[in-house]
């Protein structure tokens, strides 16, 4: 900093405001000091101004997701960078793979580095950990699911009302064996997404069949083979309701490799790549996970400022997408 400081000219002072982005300094001395940057290859040392600030900040944030992978997760973690990118923040991201012990790891490694807070999807358990990391300063923000045993902001989309809004869409074309299809049951997204099911069911005046509810694998790593045993089955069902966009996959591949994607109607919850190039296309119930990533990022942000109220949870709304697949009659 001092090299860029004689070169421009100007004072240690302006230096760092310029590269901490201070927009009160002069833009013609500003400018010089961006050129002798530029001339000097000089790289602002974040580690050494966390040091040397009051508060220890990092300029960075932790987001442990489900996996990166997941295209749900990717458009997650897309609107998180956005609104951390305006605060001129980094975001280190890691996968949990749904295991508690690595969720814990990941946690304890993002602290270690000395991220200013974190945005995590929870895993099926027990989350109390995470009052200890609170407890030393780290704000904590929870995506897609709430946190068990410990209490925080949280944003989630509308699994029940959109859940129902796939059924009610199935039994308005005359279905009444509609199978479920969803994640693990201890999943907070999968226990909503039943709910609404039922809860749709219900409305119509339509008992449920167990035999037609089944869960799948970690990432619905089976989710074509349950659908290829529900359609095989003595009394199959005459519609598929997919509740997550993995198992929508599965079960798009298994309709066609039977030939029955013009018999046997499909919703799923969650939009997926190509959903409208297959025929038929199919119809979603679509969230907007990077909207759900923006507002969780806010959130946070909002917590870094200052706010100490009572935790929050924002519900993002779901809407129906209506391609063909849903609309198929009972053959």
């Amino acid at each position: 900093m001092r090299d860029v400081a004689a070169l421009a000219g100007v004072s240690l002072a302006t230096v760092s405001r310029v590269v901490n982005g201070d927009l009160r300094v002069d833009p013609e001395m500003a400018q010089r000091v961006t050129d002798a940057v530029a001339l000097l290859g000089y790289r602002h040392d974040l580690t050494a101004s966390s040091l040397r600030r009051a508060d220890r900040g990092s300029a960075s944030i932790g987001l442990v997701v489900e996996d990166v992978a997941n295209p749900f997760f990717a458009a997650v973690h897309r609107g998180i960078e956005d609104v951390a990118r305006r605060h001129r923040v980094l975001v280190l991201t890691g996968s949990s793979d749904e295991h508690p012990p690595r969720e814990r790891e990941l946690t304890e490694a993002l602290i270690a580095r000395s991220v200013d807070g974190l945005i995590v999807s929870p895993v099926p358990g027990d989350q109390s950990h995470l009052a200890r990391e609170r407890a030393l300063g780290v704000e904590i923000v929870c995506v897609d699911r709430p946190a068990r045993l410990f209490s925080a902001d949280a944003v989630v989309s509308d699994n029940v009302g959109g859940a129902r809004a796939a059924v009610d869409q199935l039994l308005a074309r005359g279905h009444r064996r509609i199978a479920y299809i969803g994640d693990r049951p201890e999943l907070f997204t999968s226990q909503q997404r039943l709910a609404g099911y039922r809860r749709a069911l219900g409305d119509h005046g339509v008992a449920e069949d167990p035999a037609l509810v089944r869960h799948t694998e970690p990432r619905g790593a089976n989710g074509d083979g349950i659908a290829r045993a529900l359609l095989a089955a003595g009394d199959p069902p005459t519609a598929l309701f997919t509740a997550q966009n993995l198992i929508t996959i599965g079960a798009v591949k298994a309709l066609h490799d039977l030939g029955h994607q013009h018999r046997i109607a499909h919703v799923g919850f969650d939009d997926v790549p190509l959903a409208e190039v297959v025929e038929p296309a199919i119809t979603v119930v679509a969230q907007d996970p990077r909207a759900i990533g923006t507002r969780a990022a806010e959130l946070l942000f909002e917590r870094l400022s200052g706010h100490d109220g009572p935790p929050r949870q924002v519900v993002i709304p779901v809407a129906l997408i209506v391609r063909g697949s849903g609309e198929l009659p009972p053959p």
